[in-house]
């Protein structure tokens, strides 16, 4: 078939070299493929054709297509597909009937050694015929002479030997004919589409190589360079160019610590930059016939694991409250403000305390979204919520069978979900000890090790912690370790009981049913604005500032989900404002003397000691009086179970 060369597209440049009869016969035929191929005629052979296609440069031909000895000349001497013209069987019977017509003894001279298949055709055909070869211009005309000498009157060949006979008298017959370099000169066209196509594949690739960020070199069987992108070349300082077809050790005798000995990945030193070395094999029809090689920056790796880490959030992982959300003016609160929009500019461990209730979460919240993380995650935990072995796979991950039950591929803990963003620990006096040590590294190393793996996996995260308890007793108890209590209490931050800010509390009431409202249908037509959730609460204020709020905002919160209830209640659809007594039915705590109201004046300190020395004797209770059992329960010792029960403790 024709080679299809688009009109769009430049035409391919052949040359044809040769000299005597068969530049002659090229001339003949060249207008043939004017449409086709800008063919060119050039009569030279041997070294003057060497140099005219040195000479060309840029515009040096596609493909050669000479004859003969020339041809045999060229082939090896220029970086160019040179095409042979190959006498077909019918050229050489019609040459030698010719000759034959001419002379009564004939030979056919050849370049190389004569062809077995001519041998055969002549014996085949009971051709008389003497048969000659030569390898070069000199040889060919000694072959000649001597062929003369010995009688023959007729001479078969390429244009120089036929060229040779005429001046030595003898009858020559040129072995070229038309079909044998039309077919030569087709031949051409099919090598110069294969050869652009292939120059066309290798400058996508070379184009690829270029703009990838990584280094990549193509090494073939004997570790030669085929290919190399410029930025591995400059990585190891050699010209991409000259690279090629040179071994990549002799090149950069450096860089053999840093290559893998098998197929996979390795970290490696190079110039003394640290990359993740890949190496896989280079297949050819499905066969391994070298080797690729690509650098990647580990820094680079680590950039991206960040990126993707850090984009992976979930709805969950989205810190919903904002400073304003904080409700109240007293002095103690706008401390607390003022702390929050001051430690957000830190990126330092911050520990906030403060009774069940009162915001410890919000305040997580608020800091992250005035943070520099706020576009990351906000990870929270409740410590105290899981059991030890639960907990653990929670914050740090597991790898695949790294337990019974474990999920396919494994699973990133919540401390990697919280890369670049913040982890929140609520209530992190309640950690088991061991936990307690694990997370002691990643506050000190800022890395995680999954259950089941080895390798640690580097986390940029800020942790906030939170208690409801006074840490430094479970240190003397030996339930809470003193140098994690110092990693987290670097910066902190004392939320105020809401009975000690009685100024809040009616303005937290009424923010509170406001967004009860919001979600509320039939509360949301009667409370509309804060002066109508002023009113429908005006009755029962005196009942709501005289009580404790053991609970805190959370209680607060619960009380009034009862109000907002009652007052949605369809048959009391005229009412407009709650009275005391109602308050009474829907939240009698509110009006009974409790042990905690008597308490409320008390430090958050002296409170956890109440709790402990009712815990304590809970234990007494169980073990029938029995302290040495209720000690190793609670793993304290007897000096400290006793000054628990007398309310004593570290002042």
């Amino acid at each position: 078939m024709t080679p299809d060369f688009s009109a769009g597209s430049e035409r391919p440049r052949l040359w044809a070299m040769g000299i005597s009869r068969l530049r002659d016969l090229f001339f003949d035929i060249a207008n043939e493929y004017g449409d086709r191929a800008d063919l060119r005629v050039v009569p030279r052979g041997f070294e003057d054709a060497v140099r005219e296609i040195a000479a060309a440069g840029d515009a040096r031909p596609d493909v050669i297509v000479a004859g003969g000895s020339n041809g045999a000349y060229l082939k090896p001497r220029v970086a160019i597909p040179v095409v042979l013209i190959n006498p077909t069987g019918f050229d050489v019977m019609h040459a030698l009937a010719r000759a034959r017509r001419e002379a009564a003894s004939v030979a056919l001279v050849t370049h190389g050694e004569t062809p077995d298949e001519l041998r055969r055709f002549a014996a085949a055909y009971g051709i008389d015929v003497e048969f000659a070869s030569y390898q070069s211009a000199e040889d060919a005309e000694l072959c000649v002479l001597d062929l003369r000498d010995r009688g023959i009157g007729a001479v078969v060949g390429p244009g120089l030997v036929t060229d040779l006979a005429a001046r030595a008298g003898m009858e020559a017959v040129f072995l070229y004919s038309r079909a044998s370099v039309r077919a030569a000169f087709d031949t051409a066209l099919d090598v110069a589409q294969a050869t652009r196509g292939e120059a066309l594949r290798r400058q996508r690739l070379d184009n690829l190589l270029q703009h990838m960020r990584d280094g990549v070199v193509a090494l073939d069987s004997q570790g030669k360079v085929e290919a190399i992108n410029r930025r591995l070349a400059a990585v190891l300082g050699i010209d991409a160019m000259d690279a090629v077809g040179r071994t990549l050790l002799d090149l950069a005798p450096d860089i053999a610590a840093a290559v893998p000995d098998a197929d996979g990945d390795a970290l490696g030193s190079v110039r003394g930059v640290s990359y993740v070395v890949h190496r896989g094999p280079l297949a050819t029809n499905g066969a391994a016939a070298g080797t690729v090689l690509t650098f990647q920056e580990s820094r680079a790796v680590e950039r991206l694991d960040r990126t993707l880490r850090s984009t992976r959030r979930t709805q969950q992982f989205t810190a919903r409250y904002r400073l304003d959300d904080m409700i109240g003016e007293s002095a103690s609160m706008q401390r607390v403000r003022s702390l929050v929009q001051r430690y957000a500019k830190s990126t330092a461990t911050l520990l906030i305390r403060g009774e069940s209730g009162t915001g410890k979460e919000m305040v997580a919240q608020s800091l992250h979204q005035l943070s520099a993380r706020r576009d990351f995650a906000f990870v929270a935990i409740n410590c105290g919520a899981f059991p030890e072995a639960l907990l653990e796979s929670e914050l740090f991950g597991y790898e695949e069978g790294a337990f019974t039950g474990a999920r396919k591929g494994g699973k990133a803990g919540l401390i990697e979900a919280a890369h670049r963003g913040t982890l929140f620990l609520d209530e992190i006096g309640e950690m088991p000890l061991p936990l307690q040590s694990r997370l002691l590294r990643v506050l000190q190393e800022r890395e995680v090790v999954r259950l089941g793996s080895t390798e640690p996996t580097r986390v940029d995260i800020r942790v906030i912690a939170a208690t409801h308890r006074a840490l430094t007793e479970g240190i003397e108890a030996g339930t809470f370790r003193a140098d994690l209590y110092y990693r987290l209490n670097i910066l902190n931050i004392a939320l105020p009981p809401l009975r000690e800010r009685q100024a809040d509390l009616m303005p937290l009431a009424v923010e509170l049913l406001l967004q009860i409202a919001k979600r509320e249908p039939r509360l949301r037509v009667r409370v509309k604005t804060a002066e109508a959730a002023e009113r429908a609460l005006g009755g029962v204020a005196g009942e709501l500032s005289g009580y404790g709020w053991p609970g805190n905002v959370r209680e607060l919160q619960n009380v009034i989900e009862r109000i907002a209830v009652e007052l949605a209640d369809e048959e009391s659809a005229g009412v407009s404002a709650l009275s005391g007594d109602e308050l009474r039915l829907i939240a009698p705590e509110l009006f009974e003397t409790r042990q905690a109201d008597r308490d409320d004046a008390l430090t958050l300190r002296e409170r956890s000691r109440h709790i402990e020395a009712d815990e304590i004797r809970a234990a007494l209770a169980s073990c029938d009086g029995d302290r040495d059992a209720v000690c190793k329960a609670l793993g304290i010792s007897k000096t400290t179970l006793w000054r628990r029960l007398n309310g004593g403790g570290r002042k």
